[in-house]
């Protein structure tokens, strides 16, 4: 089974090398507004946004992609291809195998990432963005702890063990989560193997991807002066990603850009936090009364 909530659709496009990919869709294409595209982050999946797209279904037609490698998408035979501008290629693939000329990005940390490299590719199809808790500038202490995690956990044996290890990794950033929501967020980040057992829901070859990200990549400022269309950034206030003085110049860089700060939460907001809720309805009716739909 494809997933584990029966209100949406679940199916597969094709990458432009040959891997099935999959996806969620929410609400369908009878709906009113602008389709949604929910992309996730580093080693997450579509099941991060299943409550999101619940709440927009009835005015949006919301797709949530695993990327390659992650969820019941393909893994990649070559982790050199675990990189954004892949990923990008595959979103593109997606939405023209479905028709879609004209999108609102809701991206977490990568999704944000490929939302910015989507939006200075293909700017006219980009309706808006939403940048949960990732700007152009990656603060060094996030990235650290990202590198200390992505691909290296050792194997869990029962829900238990995956619910505490999987807290381990993210109680810096969602202090409050008691244990029922722990394991909520377990089931989001592990699927359970032939033999009953959770296993992390991606390919550890990301890891290899990221521990090899190189300090000489490309000044992503123009990446972020690309987003022509109007965006809201999303910021953790105990965010180890998205550091204050990176969101002020991003502020100061594009001046209509809306911002929120999510407090209580560190990288990255689950968008079920009323502040999320609150700055991203409020978001999307500025866009359907003339912001950029």
């Amino acid at each position: 089974m494809h997933d584990d909530s029966p209100d949406h659709m679940t199916a597969h496009w094709q990458s432009e090398d040959g891997l099935s990919l999959f996806y969620r869709d929410f609400g369908g294409p009878e709906a009113a507004g602008l389709p949604v595209l929910c992309l996730p982050g580093l080693t997450r999946n579509s099941r991060d946004f299943i409550p999101l797209a619940q709440r927009l279904a009835p005015r949006h037609r919301v797709l949530c992609p695993d990327l390659r490698g992650r969820g019941y998408s393909e893994p990649d035979p070559d982790w050199r291809n675990y990189q954004p501008p892949t990923y990008v290629a595959d979103t593109w693939r997606l939405l023209d195998t479905l028709g879609l000329e004209r999108v609102i990005v809701v991206g977490t940390s990568l999704g944000g990432l490929m939302a910015m490299i989507m939006a200075a590719q293909q700017p006219n199809r980009l309706a808006g963005v939403v940048l949960n808790d990732i700007g152009p500038e990656i603060a060094p202490e996030g990235l650290a702890r990202i590198r200390g995690y992505a691909g290296l956990l050792p194997p869990v044996s029962d829900w238990a063990a995956a619910s505490a290890q999987i807290r381990e990794v993210y109680e810096i950033a969602l202090p409050d989560l008691d244990d029922a929501a722990w394991l909520e967020y377990a089931r989001r980040s592990y699927r359970e193997d032939a033999q009953g057992r959770p296993r992390l829901d991606y390919d550890p070859a990301i890891g290899r991807a990221v521990q090899e990200v190189s300090g000489e990549a490309p000044d992503p400022w123009p990446l972020f002066r690309a987003l022509s269309m109007p965006t809201l950034a999303l910021r953790g206030a105990l965010s180890d990603i998205l550091s204050a003085a990176t969101l002020a110049r991003m502020q100061a860089e594009k001046p209509d850009l809306r911002v929120a700060v999510i407090p209580g939460r560190g990288h990255v907001p689950l968008l079920d936090e009323p502040a999320s809720v609150a700055a991203i309805d409020d978001f999307l009716a500025s866009l359907a009364h003339g912001g950029g739909a």
